[in-house]
């Protein structure tokens, strides 16, 4: 029967308290789950056959379930799910292989959580809004060569203008949040994510690392830009187990 990994586990010399943790806790389908060791490394696994693994919305609760209780006791690198291995020998050669790496992962990770914020705006009301409030007005360019006074093409050319004019608001206005953003993250030596115009309405899409001692700070941190920004939606979700921060394929 093959082996569905859940996680790798930092042991720090407790691998009493994570058999202690196992014993209470099942896996999908309510599926017993156990560790298979190397060194203070471990894998957190359960048997599975894979020809009869259902993947939906219930089994994906689940496996995430599993990972985030340990997450609360141990420092761990979360493992896609559906990751199989033939056996209990294969997982130990292959945590073997990429001890180096596993290592420096659950290094940088260790006693840090993540958080994920989305930054939410009705776009076509902040566009109006920052127009109103820019000292400079959209104008169409003098020159002499071309006649735009009659010509069928003034009401397009001022058109664009007046768009890209509003794009180059909106873009330094998304700048200017980041720049926030950075400075509050900045002061709680954050590892940050951040995606900018994402779609429409979803300005700004970032995910951070940090201590986990400092997630009250960054909560206060983010109600403070809330207050900054009152025309935004500031969506701050977690804390996590670190999905955006472990960087290592499996050899």
């Amino acid at each position: 029967m093959e082996k569905m990994i859940y996680s790798i586990v930092f042991l720090t010399n407790r691998p009493e308290k994570l058999h202690s943790i196992l014993t209470g806790l099942k896996g999908i389908a309510g599926a017993d789950l156990y560790s298979v060791s190397f060194s203070e490394i471990a894998a957190v696994v359960c048997d599975i056959n894979k020809a009869d693994l259902i993947t939906n919305q219930l089994t994906a609760i689940e496996y995430a379930a599993v990972i985030e209780t340990l997450s609360q006791q141990f420092t761990l690198i979360p493992m896609r799910f559906g990751s199989v291995m033939e056996s209990t020998e294969f997982i130990k050669k292959m945590v073997e292989r990429n001890y180096l790496e596993i290592h420096q992962n659950l290094q940088k990770v260790d006693n840090k959580v993540e958080f994920g914020l989305k930054i939410f705006c009705d776009s076509d009301k902040l566009k109006a809004e920052l127009l109103a409030k820019s000292e400079s007005g959209i104008t169409i360019p003098s020159d002499p060569s071309v006649e735009l006074k009659n010509s069928i093409y003034k009401d397009y050319v001022n058109k664009k203008l007046k768009e890209h004019r509003l794009e180059e608001l909106l873009v330094t206005y998304v700048n200017l949040v980041i720049s926030e953003i950075t400075g509050q993250l900045d002061r709680l030596k954050t590892i940050s994510k951040i995606k900018k115009m994402v779609t429409p309405t979803t300005i700004i899409d970032g995910v951070f690392l940090l201590d986990k001692a400092l997630k009250d700070e960054l909560i206060q941190g983010v109600g403070d830009l809330q207050n900054k920004f009152p025309g935004l939606n500031f969506i701050l979700t977690g804390p996590w187990p670190p999905y955006n921060f472990v960087d290592f394929t499996v050899k």
